[in-house]
């Protein structure tokens, strides 16, 4: 691996924890407006002190966010489809030079394990690793499993060692039961997606017992930004993320910021 590969890496992993906290804002380049990114950094702006990079689309990056803001970025560079057809069908949207030009971090896609569109996807991230290498930018994969199967350690952990098999640099999934087993069986950083809105503490409680079971970082969206107190739950799993806070010290941070900031009403899923 590269100076840049690895000085890049450096930069979303915090060097003396190993982890990272990444904020994901780019939910609407498959759901279209999504509550509570209708103005992208409006939602954000208070929130990227607190992240340690942002994942989001070329769009809202060069429409939305400031060029003078420092944090590194990871790049959504896969789509073409939307919630109303077949996810799997997504393939590469963006051009390596573009992110680039972005001076992105890190790039990533999404792969569909036990899809129709599996084979595809799969050969999308192997040009994008390809692509990455050339450049020395480091490839999130993103993975997505079949709607009949399960989102367990049998069928997560197919994708995430596949993807890792293909040469990804990290790797982004669910959190579940024998989730230590899949990062046993991953040897690259494992991130675990956010997912929908869930209860905070619910949501504090999964990051704790995945960095618990080894993983390396949480990317964590609507959990964050459709909170009734977003910079209290940034904070919270920070702390979680970052300083080894149990859920009960973590809940409390948010509590605390909750009541000390404008009440907010909670965003719908």
């Amino acid at each position: 691996m590269d100076w840049g590969m690895k000085n890049r890496l450096s930069r979303i992993f915090r060097p003396e924890t190993g982890r990272t906290l990444m904020l994901a804002i780019d939910h609407g380049y498959f759901l279209g407006p999504t509550s509570g990114l209708e103005e992208p950094y409006e939602t954000v702006k208070d929130l990227l002190p607190h992240a340690n990079s942002l994942m989001l689309t070329r769009g809202v990056l060069r429409s939305c966010i400031p060029p003078e803001t420092d944090i590194p970025i990871v790049l959504r560079m896969s789509g073409g489809t939307s919630i109303l057809r077949e996810l799997s069908a997504e393939g590469l949207t963006v051009a390596v030079e573009d992110a680039i030009r972005l001076n992105a971090s890190a790039i990533t896609l999404s792969i569909f394990v036990g899809e129709e569109g599996e084979r595809e996807t799969l050969l999308n991230l192997a040009r994008l690793i390809d692509a990455g290498q050339e450049h020395g930018i480091p490839v999130l994969a993103v993975t997505a499993v079949g709607k009949n199967m399960n989102r367990d350690a049998r069928y997560l952990g197919l994708a995430c060692r596949i993807s890792a098999e293909l040469g990804a640099h990290m790797v982004k999934t669910y959190y579940c039961e024998g989730f230590e087993e899949i990062v046993r069986n991953t040897p690259v950083p494992l991130v675990i997606a956010g997912g929908k809105k869930r209860p905070e503490r619910d949501a504090l409680q999964m990051a704790s017992d995945a960095i618990q079971c080894g993983a390396s970082g949480v990317d964590m969206g609507r959990n964050i930004f459709q909170s009734d107190s977003p910079v209290g739950m940034i904070k919270a799993v920070r702390s979680i993320v970052q300083e080894n806070r149990g859920v009960k010290e973590a809940f409390e941070i948010y509590q605390e910021e909750k009541a000390s900031s404008p009440a907010l009403e909670p965003q719908p899923a």
